[in-house]
């Protein structure tokens, strides 16, 4: 409690400094936002229940007993945050802006601890702009669903903040983006777990190209996104190889809003895409037997969500989410009949997810309750095309009460 208060106390002494300096100008703003979550079942999930993913499969004793089968429920205001956006002096002909947020999730397991957000400048030549910082992953772009589950959409919509060099050119009603990606908050899956090392020892960044066209409240465009890894440097054998994934994803989304409608959507086709909450990864498809140097191949998810808003004091929504697991490339390596394959959701078949909620709205106020019903096919891993056979479904019922006061 003294740390949050020094903060508060240092941020008033900051703004009032801020205040004089000549040529820039100051907009505080942040959030507090309680969730109330219950769910009938244990899930794939992070932060204790708050960034929601999908139902874990059955998971039974000697007596035949689901263990996953119990329901689970919590209160937090982890997602309150603090921010503030800078308009400063020009540098040459563009325009200067910057933003800082934060908000008190923390990392891993630890909560309630300061968590950096968005911490960006950008520099704005009216037809060009060039933004360095974290800020949201061009695959989270501008078309993200409405919706109360701390998740967005997770793990239909990219979900990922990253430390970015991103360059954007617009001409009447197009625009062009072209972004370098790094990672370091959302991470992708390997042989050592979630970890930076597999893009920093790459060298090769996250590449994303895309293509947007805004006229009269609708925005459709596409993206296509290279990322590099390399699993591993040094193999069990302890020998020093050269392994490297390099995957293609792809991305179209559109969106329409005027002054009572949200209507978005947006389809994936992901390779490896772990980094940005979705589902997928890659497996083994050979090895050197002298060396022990492995070969890898993408194991591809489809995943599309469509979303629809109504209204402004009283805002009925629904949401539905429908991933679909397309398999590998190659043949896995399976000697024993059991492939290794690293990442997350990689015996799911298909997953559905369907949302309704209600949110009241009035200036610096809102409250929702939102339900929703997932249905998550699991079963056994063809090695021969790393599609799943034999599946089962299992279900979640999940409810989400939220209440925010924005300033």
């Amino acid at each position: 409690m003294k740390k949050y208060i020094l903060l508060f106390l240092c941020l008033i002494t900051v703004s009032g400094s801020f205040a004089q300096m000549k040529d820039f100008k100051f907009k505080f703003y942040g959030q507090i936002r309680t969730d109330l979550y219950y769910n009938s079942r244990a899930n794939q999930e992070t932060v204790d229940g708050l960034f929601y993913m999908y139902p874990l499969d059955k998971n039974r004793d000697e007596n035949g007993n689901d263990l996953n089968a119990t329901p689970n429920s919590n209160f937090y205001t982890l997602y309150s945050r603090l921010g503030v956006n800078v308009a400063g002096p020009k540098l040459g002909t563009a325009k200067t802006s910057a933003k800082i947020e934060a908000d008190f999730r923390g990392t891993g397991n630890s909560f309630s601890v300061v968590r950096l957000r968005h911490a960006y400048f950008n520099l704005d030549w009216n037809k060009s702009a060039l933004l360095l910082g974290q800020t949201w992953h061009p695959l989270y772009g501008e078309v993200a669903p409405q919706i109360l589950n701390l998740s967005m959409g997770a793990p239909f919509q990219p979900f990922s903040r990253a430390p970015q060099i991103r360059y954007r050119y617009k001409n009447k009603n197009f625009q062009l983006t072209g972004a370098a990606v790094w990672q370091s908050q959302y991470l992708s899956q390997g042989p050592a777990g979630k970890s930076q090392e597999y893009i920093k020892k790459s060298c090769v960044p996250e590449i994303y190209i895309g293509a947007d066209y805004k006229k009269d409240g609708l925005l459709a465009g596409v993206g296509v996104e290279l990322l590099s890894l390399k699993p591993r440097t040094v193999s069990t054998e302890g020998y020093k190889v050269d392994e490297r994934i390099t995957t293609l994803s792809y991305e179209a989304h559109v969106k329409y809003t005027n002054k009572n409608w949200f209507i978005g959507a947006k389809s994936v086709l992901g390779s490896n895409l772990t980094q940005a909450s979705g589902l997928g990864g890659f497996g083994i498809k050979s090895i050197n037997e002298r060396t022990g140097e492995q070969k890898y191949t993408p194991i591809r998810f489809s995943s599309s969500w469509l979303n629809v808003v109504y209204g402004q004091k009283w805002k009925p929504g629904v949401f539905v989410g429908y991933a679909k697991n397309l398999g590998t490339s190659d043949e896995l390596y399976a000697p024993d009949g059991k492939a290794q394959v690293y990442g997350t959701g990689t015996n799911l078949d298909q997953l559905v997810t369907a949302g309704a909620e209600l949110t009241y709205n009035v200036p610096h106020w809102k409250f929702g309750l939102e339900y929703t019903l997932s249905s998550a096919w699991y079963g056994s891993m063809n090695t021969s095309s790393g599609k799943i056979k034999d599946t089962h479904a299992v279900c979640n019922n999940r409810i989400v009460a939220v209440a925010m006061f924005m300033f």
